[in-house]
């Protein structure tokens, strides 16, 4: 692995991954998110983008999710792409793709590629269903993939589909962050051996990982194999969700029996009261619980149970969520370059994060790379400027 380099940024405001540094070859979803993340924690990441863009539509200024990063653009399938590439994961400690399995080798940027100009580079590969296997090679997205592991499955009304997630579950929780899980102990090896290694991070695997919990209740006779019939899935009334007089929501989680007496208590539902452990009786304690909720608006309920340990919280939309004054107080969302989005996390003592610089804008820092990474200097499509953040709309 190249050796640790000295920071081009002020000391002190970077966070824990400064002098790490990481090579993405552009694609959409969880691989930017992933390198977002690394971004976030100090890592110089240098964004690899395509000529013409990911094709999603999003405005490049606002795909935060390219925050913290630089970018150059390298046209992969022209004659010095390639090696334009290598010239960068020579001088890397980690690359990350998102590429089908073969496309990589293909583009002649494929681990033995990479590995050749540089023994010690923690190679990280992010797909859905892995490098291998019969849909190695399939097309998918999100949905599929928790379909297959059994997760989609649990999450819903057992007399409705099952809730899709948003992407959250595969694409972020199951990919991305597995992914960058892999990379950081890859690179612990890498640096205490010198030697690198291929990371196949795919999102079946991460997201059927994080269902280990309920497997462990399932064998064990403490989960029922179907939806909205189990303490963590809906089934049980007193951890759901439930609609307010003003068609808002609450949520309750008050499993312990000490939160749930404090839970019943403000709540206030009428005896008699069917009693918490008898299953057979949990449509009728919902039926109640429902009532109760339904008399208030979601404001009122919220005031109700500030201040105590009942384990009830307002569901808030995503505008509403960085206003909560526990957030606020918190900051765990930032507003930077005119748009409001999650500050950086986790959080650390010595090495304290920030948004340090808006989204890359494709090939703005061609220069600025070339220089900090001692790269041959090459011509290039002229650099895009980075919006001046003051001149931002607000989202």
């Amino acid at each position: 692995m190249s050796e640790a380099r000295t920071p081009t940024r002020k000391p002190g405001t970077e966070g824990p991954l400064t002098g790490v540094r990481v090579v993405e070859l552009a694609g959409i979803g969880p691989g930017p998110f992933a390198a977002m993340l690394l971004a976030d924690l100090g890592a110089d990441v240098v964004r690899v983008d395509r000529p013409g863009g990911p094709g999603l539509g999003i405005d490049p200024a606002r795909d935060v999710t390219n925050r913290n990063k630089r970018s150059v653009v390298v046209d992969l399938k022209a004659p010095d792409g390639p090696a334009r590439v290598l010239d960068l994961a020579e001088r890397a400690d980690v690359l990350i793709e998102g590429y089908r399995p073969g496309v990589a080798e293909r583009l002649g940027v494929g681990p033995g590629d990479c590995h050749a100009r540089n023994p010690a580079l923690v190679y990280g590969r992010m797909t859905g269903w892995g490098q291998d296997g019969p849909l190695a090679r399939r097309a998918g997205h999100d949905i599929g993939y928790i379909a297959l592991t059994g997760t989609l499955g649990m999450i819903g009304a057992p007399d409705e589909p099952p809730a899709v997630p948003a992407n959250l579950l595969g694409d972020y929780a199951g990919g991305s962050l597995y992914l960058v899980v892999g990379v950081l102990a890859a690179l612990h090896h890498a640096r205490a051996s010198g030697t690198g290694q291929v990371v196949d991070a795919a999102i079946v695997d991460g997201t059927a990982h994080l269902s280990t919990m309920i497997h462990g209740m399932l064998a064990a006779g403490g989960w029922q194999d179907r939806r909205g019939a189990n303490l963590l899935d809906g089934g049980c009334p007193f951890y759901g969700t439930y609609e307010t007089a003003d068609g808002r929501y609450m949520a309750v989680g008050a499993l312990e029996p000490q939160f749930y007496a404090e839970f019943m208590r403000l709540l206030g539902v009428p005896d008699p009261v069917p009693a918490r452990d008898d299953t057979a009786r949990w449509p009728e304690l919902r039926a109640a619980v429902a009532a109760r909720f339904k008399s208030r608006t979601r404001e009122e309920w919220t005031a109700v149970f500030a201040d105590s340990d009942a384990c009830t919280a307002p569901v808030l939309s995503l505008r509403e969520a960085p206003h909560h004054p526990h957030l606020a107080a918190r900051s765990t969302f930032t507003y930077h370059g005119g748009i409001t989005q999650p500050a950086p996390a986790p959080r650390f003592s010595a090495t304290p994060t920030a948004v340090r610089t808006g989204p890359a804008l494709p090939g703005a820092d061609a220069e600025s790379v070339a220089r900090d990474w001692d790269l041959p200097r090459e011509p290039g499509p002229p650099p895009a400027s980075r919006p001046d953040p003051a001149v931002h709309t607000p989202q």
